[in-house]
């Protein structure tokens, strides 16, 4: 503990806040925490040893602690406790003082505080943290927005602190406003997707091929030591030799099917719609999400509604080898839905990003980090106006390569009733976006039949209405 002047302050003492503190303080700048709960900034002062850090149970003792002008960092959850913790602070604050939300907050409400903020004179960052537990304490990736006066304040600090990858830091200043909470959406939209991609290779291998946690296990370990390597595939082996403590059995086959969600994957879907951008396959794992909480419901249609058997005949390691292949061509298109929400988004909003630069700061830190990034950031540097990954000659190779192992395995998921909607909606977005036509055709037709929408010819410039049904006959009173 310290009773110098600190470099920054963190508001909120969790796992992620507390450990953040102490990773700061680890890379040399002094850092305090704040907490209303006394036990949480108790652990802290034990915690902090000698390091640069200092620690309050008060607001007014907390900002005492800052050098000015003050840059503070909330870790609370997203909502209402933000703007409860940003009227706590604003008594103590004052003009050229930094506020910075390092939760997971909605974009268009960063925008809204960062407008009101700006009225008293006060900067604002809005900036997305990934890593959880271990990526607070040893290096995050960081995804900063807002002003660049107020990134320039703490910059040093945030590349300190961030995770690194031959050597440079998994931070960089992404855009204006909202910039950093958006990408940090959209990172957790692709999670969404990659997570339940995996989920699916699970179900298809333990309940089509029957194969036990420690055959699990092994696959998922050799996966990642090949071009399927990251964190998620790293983890997912990690959890399939696992015992639990209290039966000895595997602890996967111990908890509930059912994935809760705090909105973030549901954000990105809706502002893919709002824009236009088709994002099937983090739409289905989010709507997966929604299905696997109707528990009750599905146990009863599990004795209601027939299907067929799910075992898999044919030659377990083929199916084992197409699988991986479909898993990798499914991720590439997880993460080129994501990129072309981020390019549509960085136009509409203003955001000016450089996907180039949030492909380099994903590789270390976050929860998506994966080998594949390597390739995603080279595709952006060849073009970084590219729209789509797919477009790209060396990932769409990648997925044209695997396209059959994916489609087989769609196949066979259909043919033995093992829902993949992921795998599926990842095949149907491939073959969409490769079609030079599409049967849209018939829906404006449609549209125009019984609504008189309109629609435009393929021989003639302009909107078009047709009257496709005769006028009634007057009736002969």
């Amino acid at each position: 503990m310290t009773k110098q002047k600190l470099d920054i302050g963190i508001v909120g003492l969790g796992v992620m806040g507390r450990n953040l503190v102490l990773n700061i303080a680890d890379h040399g700048f002094g850092a305090a925490g704040y907490d209303k709960d006394k036990s949480k900034v108790d652990l802290l002062r034990e915690e902090a040893e000698d390091r640069p850090v200092g620690a309050a149970d008060n607001v007014a003792d907390f900002i005492d602690l800052l050098k000015t002008p003050r840059a503070v960092m909330m870790l609370v959850p997203a909502g209402p406790p933000v703007d409860s913790v940003i009227h706590d602070l604003l008594p103590h604050l004052q003009a050229g003082d930094l506020v910075i939300d390092g939760g997971n907050s909605h974009f268009p409400d960063t925008d809204l505080r960062a407008k009101t903020l700006a009225e008293k004179g006060i900067l604002y960052l809005g900036v997305g943290i990934s890593g959880g537990e271990e990526g607070a304490r040893r290096g995050p990736s960081i995804m900063p927005g807002g002003t660049t006066e107020g990134y320039a304040r703490v910059r040093d600090i945030l590349e300190a602190a961030a995770a690194k990858v031959d050597g440079e830091p998994c931070v960089t200043y992404l855009g204006p406003g909202s910039a950093g909470h958006y990408v940090k959406m959209v990172h957790n939209g692709i999670e969404y997707g990659l997570m339940q991609l995996i989920a699916e290779t699970y179900d298809l291998m333990k309940r089509g091929l029957g194969l036990t946690d420690e055959e699990l296990h092994s696959i998922y370990r050799l996966w990642n030591e090949a071009e399927l390597a990251g964190y998620l595939m790293e983890i997912t082996a990690a959890i399939f030799e696992r015992s639990d403590e209290r039966t000895g059995n595997r602890l996967i086959d111990m908890i509930e099917d059912e994935a809760k969600q705090k909105g973030t994957g549901m954000w990105t879907s809706q502002d893919a719609m709002n824009l236009g951008v088709p994002t099937p396959t983090i739409d289905a794992a989010v709507l997966m999400r929604n299905l696997s909480a109707r528990e009750d419901e599905r146990h009863s249609a599990s004795h209601a509604l027939a299907g067929p058997s799910m075992g898999l005949p044919g030659n377990h390691a083929d199916f084992v080898d197409q699988l991986r292949n479909a898993l990798f061509a499914a991720m590439i298109l997880t993460y080129a839905q994501g990129m072309a929400q981020l390019h549509e988004a960085s136009q509409e909003h203003d955001y000016g990003l450089d996907l180039e630069a949030v492909a380099r700061i994903w590789r270390g830190g976050c929860i998506i980090r994966a080998d594949l990034l390597e390739d995603i950031r080279a595709a952006f540097r060849r073009d970084p106006g590219l729209a789509n990954l797919m477009l790209d000659p060396d990932l769409g190779q990648a997925v044209q390569q695997r396209q059959a192992d994916l489609r087989a395995v769609v196949c066979t998921a259909s043919e033995h009733g093992i829902p993949a909607p992921g795998l599926m909606s990842a095949l149907g977005y491939y073959d969409g976006y490769r079609s030079d036509w599409l049967p849209a055709n018939l829906i404006q037709a449609q549209r125009d039949y019984f609504g008189a929408h309109s629609y435009e010819r393929v021989d003639a410039q302009g909107s078009f209405h047709t009257q496709w049904q005769s006028p009634q006959e007057p009736i002969d009173d």
